[in-house]
């Protein structure tokens, strides 16, 4: 057993404190969301190279005001077939987010994992 709370050290380490997730600011697309990155969100996505991407996760690393890390699956418009994996940095006023879609039979489209993917 260690020692009592009032008997410990000046020197010890605090308790650790539960960490509270810290709030989205408005825009930020959510896991599932396909978003459109064109020029508006990097230059680096300017003229042909933009492209559609799966969110998968939005990163908690520290940004510019106005800019978001996100990770997700690059994604063939035309198939809707992931193409790779890719984590972006974009400008969030530039992202045109369009939610998952309502799949009209009410069934899931089943996935084929292939290994090292």
């Amino acid at each position: 057993m260690g020692p009592r709370p009032e008997r410990r050290s000046r020197l010890s380490p605090p308790a650790s404190v539960p960490r509270r997730p810290e709030p989205r600011p408005p825009g930020v697309p959510n896991p599932g969301d396909l978003v459109l990155l064109d020029g508006r969100a990097s230059v680096q996505f300017g003229g042909d190279r933009a492209l559609w991407l799966r969110v998968s996760s939005i990163g908690d690393r520290p940004t510019y005001d106005g800019w978001v890390w996100l990770t997700g699956y690059a994604i063939n418009p035309t198939t809707g077939e992931a193409l790779a994996r890719r984590e972006v940095f974009a400008q969030i006023a530039g992202l045109q987010i369009n939610p998952k879609p309502a799949d009209p039979s009410g069934t899931a489209r089943r996935t084929t994992r292939r290994r090292g993917v």
